[in-house]
This record gives structure tokens, C-alpha cells and sequence, in this order.
């Protein structure tokens, strides 16, 4: 029987005889490809300003514009999956975000290459979700399906580190116009596999109705907040359009709720919260995205200031820590189906809490043996408990019609996360750096702004432990 709101069989967005490791592939492949975009530019912007002659603002733009544009798009695209069907929002996705990848590529200007950034976040806005959902609606073995959200969540930490360390790569070994080429054969294998292994979005007959108002107030919203704390780093807390942007964001996020409430085809149906699963697993979810977005922003800043390393050294100082993120999560997707989600949650976050309280004792002139890998490996080892049953329990629970919306909130509860976590962040490390300057050398300085920022982030991991333990022993009841 269809669904009466996706025109798809619950069951049956892929082929009959697709192996479902080929569903997995490619909902991971595309994960791993708008993740990484969101990084592999970081170490590209000095060559892109001097070959563009871009101004500092601009230059800034080239990731923020992603960033607003994938977190202010991602709920409208992720509900028109669930209405309009899956196959034609994750192809809409990946034409838009290959087309953008090859335009920002050849960009001679830099409003070509931001133009070109907007819409490669406007396609990571449909791809993100909707590659979540091909998981969530072809696996019917619960069992199954946690594995393969498991490596799903994975690609995430995987794809931030490896876009710091391929972008210092290609930028070095190539040009800058490189780290925007390097999206497009991904995203080619994505449309062509969307095209041959999807099966085509069945039409009901029934009218099916977009939430217009409900999308207008939470794409406009989250894309002010994530506008006004994008700018936070560099304009500070009381610059005026930082102000005007958060206060805007209030009122149209405060806007979104009271349509929801009234709307009778909702963005995101208010009942959804209802579930202890998404409504906790969004949180733990909003919080891992303050620690690995922030605490990697951190981390770099903490192993070229104090460390002397350059970028690409960096890239690879982060290494250790991904790959025990990966291998812990491989090892989190076989216990996920003997003990539940919530006793990894509470492990997962103590041990993320205590590596954290680690990095508090780092000293002025590490050495990277002794001082820092080892709080840096326990870190990633607590990450990588946390992240896949974080995502599983947020998932679960929910009715077929509402995966898209489960999705998209996923996302951008992390996007939400990483945007408030990085200003809060960094803004705590450099006033606590000024505080300091006085009265010891800048270095001792920098890394006391270090310590108190990572003090601030074991907090955080700390309190989502604790609302972990509201959760069903189970792990996966409402």
C-alpha cells in the first residue's frame, strides 16, 4: 500500500534487486560529498582571495554562504521529499550541486564562486536528507537499518577531516579551482546511480500541499541564525547585524512554531516531538555538532598556534582522532543491536566529557606524543559511541510519512549545533585570551582561551549525558 503523503510503498524507494549494501553506498557516498564541502575549502581560501582579488568579507563568504544556504534549506528540502517523493529531491540535489561544483570551479570573479558556494549548499540541502531516508524507508530490519544510519553517521566525521587534508592537498599540488572540480564526479556517480537504481516516485492522485508559510518563517530563520552566529567570530556579539540577525531569527523560528501548530499540512508535524527518541536524540544530535564542529575548529587553531604546524601538518595531526571515530563506530554498529542505543549514549558521553577535561591540561609547548593524542584519541573514541546512536535514536520511532521531516531536523539540529558551538566557542577562548594577555606571554594566553573554550565544550557533553538518561532503558520506545 502507498503512503497517502510520499506516492512511495514504505518499503520501496529502490529496485527489487538492488543489494541494499548499494543503497547504503550510495545514501554514504552522499553524506560523505556536502560534508566535506564544508571543509575542503577552509585551507583554499588565501589562494581563492589572491587569484580573485576578493575582499576579507567575501572571503568569509565563500563559507558561510554554503553554510546558511544547507542549513537554512535543509527542513523545506527534506519535507518535499516526504510530499513530492524521494527519487526526484535527492536527483534535483545532485544536478544542482554538481552544476554549482563545476561553476565554482571555473569561477573568474568572486560573485561567480559565491553564487556558485549558495547553490552547492542548496543542493547539499536536498542530497543530505533524502540520502538518510533511502536508508530509513528500503531497510525493514530494524537491526539492519541501525548498521547502516551507523556508517551513515559515520561519513560525517570521516568527511571533515579528510576535506582539511585532500583541500591542503589539492590547493598545494594543483590550484584552488581543484578543491571545486573534486565534487563533480561524485556528484555524477550520484545522479547516474539515482537514476538507474531509484524506482520512480508513484503518484497518488491526491493533492499534495507544501507548507509555504511554515517554509517561508523556518528557511528565513535558521538561515538568520545561522547568518547572525557564522558572524559572531569576526563582528562579535553586539555589531549590529549580528543583533538585527539574531533577533530576526527569534521572531520567524517563534513564527514557524505558531504555523505549525494551526497548519493542516505541516513542515514539520509538532506530534513528532511527542517521541522521546527524536525529541532527546535531537538535542544529543545539536550537541555533537557543537563538539565536532567547534572542538575540530578548536583543535586546528590549538596545533597551528601553539604548535607552530602548518595546515597540512594539521590535517594529518587530526587523523588518529578520525580514524578512531570510524573504527568506533564500526564497532558501536555491532553492540547497537545487543544493548540499545542508550547505554552508548551514556558511555559515549562520559568518555567525550573526560577527553575533553583532557585537553583542559594540554600545556603551553606540547609535545604531540605525550601531551596531545591522548586526549584527542579518547575524545574520538567517545564521538564515535555518540554519534551513531545519537542518529539512530532520533530516527526511531517515527511513521514513513515523517521520515523526510525526521531527517532534515537531524541535520539541522547538527548544523544548528556547529553554527551556535563554533561562535560560543571561539568567542569564550578569545576572551578569555584577553583577559590573560596582561599578566603572561600570548602563547600561555592562547592556550588558557584553548583550555576554558574546551571546559566549556565537556560542559555541554556532560549535560547531554544527563538528558540521555531520560531515555527508555530500551533505548528505542517513545
Amino acid at each position: 500500500m502507498l503512503d497517502s503523503r510520499t506516492g512511495l510503498a514504505p518499503r520501496g524507494v529502490v529496485r527489487p534487486h538492488l543489494p541494499l549494501g548499494v543503497v547504503v553506498a550510495i545514501s554514504c557516498l552522499a553524506q560523505f560529498t556536502v560534508v566535506l564541502d564544508a571543509t575542503i575549502v577552509t585551507l583554499a581560501l588565501p589562494d581563492m582571495r589572491a587569484s580573485l582579488d576578493m575582499s576579507a568579507s567575501q572571503q568569509q563568504w565563500v563559507v558561510s554562504g554554503y553554510l546558511i544556504a544547507f542549513g537554512g534549506f535543509l527542513l523545506l528540502a527534506a519535507r518535499a521529499g516526504d510530499l513530492f517523493g524521494y527519487r526526484r529531491v535527492f536527483l534535483a540535489g545532485a544536478v544542482i550541486f554538481t552544476l554549482a561544483s563545476l561553476a565554482g570551479g571555473l569561477a573568474t570573479s568572486p560573485w561567480m564562486l559565491l553564487v556558485a558556494r549558495v547553490f552547492q549548499g542548496l543542493g547539499a540541502a536536498a542530497l543530505s536528507p533524502t540520502s538518510l531516508n533511502l536508508i530509513t524507508a528500503s531497510h525493514s530490519d530494524e537491526d539492519r537499518r541501525e548498521r547502516a544510519v551507523t556508517l551513515w553517521s559515520l561519513m560525517g566525521a570521516l568527511s571533515s577531516v579528510a576535506g582539511l587534508i585532500l583541500g591542503g592537498v589539492l590547493t598545494a599540488g594543483l590550484s584552488w579551482h581543484w578543491v571545486m572540480f573534486v565534487n563533480v564526479p561524485p556528484g555524477l556517480i550520484l545522479l547516474v546511480a539515482g537514476l538507474l537504481w531509484l524506482l520512480p516516485d508513484r503518484d497518488t492522485g491526491e493533492r499534495r500541499r507544501l507548507d509555504l508559510p511554515g517554509a517561508l518563517t523556518a528557511t528565513l530563520g535558521i538561515g538568520a541564525l545561522t547568518y547572525g552566529f557564522s558572524e559572531v567570530a569576526t563582528d562579535g556579539w553586539t555589531e549590529t547585524n549580528v543583533l538585527v540577525a539574531l533577533i530576526a531569527a527569534a521572531v520567524l523560528l517563534i513564527g514557524f512554531v505558531a504555523v505549525e501548530a494551526k497548519s493542516r499540512h505541516p513542515l514539520i508535524p509538532l506530534t513528532i516531538f511527542r517521541l522521546r527518541t527524536v525529541s532527546i536524540g535531537n538535542f544529543l544530535i545539536f550537541c555533537m555538532g557543537v563538539t565536532m564542529t567547534a572542538g575540530m575548529v578548536l583543535l586546528s587553531l590549538y596545533f597551528q598556534e601553539a604548535l607552530d604546524y602548518d595546515p597540512f601538518t594539521t590535517g594529518l595531526s587530526l587523523l588518529p582522532m578520525s580514524a578512531i571515530v570510524i573504527a568506533g563506530g564500526l564497532g558501536a554498529r555491532q553492540l547497537l543491536p545487543r544493548v540499545g542505543t542508550r547505554p552508548l549514549l551514556l558511555a559515549g558521553g562520559l568518555v567525550t566529557t573526560v577527553g575533553l577535561l583532557w585537553m583542559t591540561r594540554m600545556p603551553a609547548e606540547p609535545a604531540y606524543l605525550t601531551h596531545v593524542l591522548g586526549p584527542t584519541l579518547v575524545t574520538g573514541l567517545g564521538m564515535s559511541l555518540l554519534l551513531p546512536a545519537a542518529t539512530v535514536t532520533s530516527t526511531t520511532g517515527v511513521a514513513p510519512g515523517d521520515d523526510g521531516a525526521a531527517s532534515g531536523l537531524l541535520n539541522t539540529s547538527r548544523q544548528i549545533g556547529g553554527a551556535v558551538g563554533l561562535a560560543v566557542l571561539v568567542t569564550i577562548a578569545t576572551t578569555t585570551t584577553e583577559r590573560a594577555l596582561p599578566d603572561t606571554t600570548p602563547v600561555k594566553a592562547i592556550v588558557d582561551g584553548f583550555h576554558t573554550a574546551f571546559l566549556a565544550n565537556a560542559a555541554v557533553m556532560l549535560a547531554a549525558t544527563l538528558v540521555a538518561l531520560a531515555l527508555p532503558r530500551s533505548g528505542r520506545q517513545s
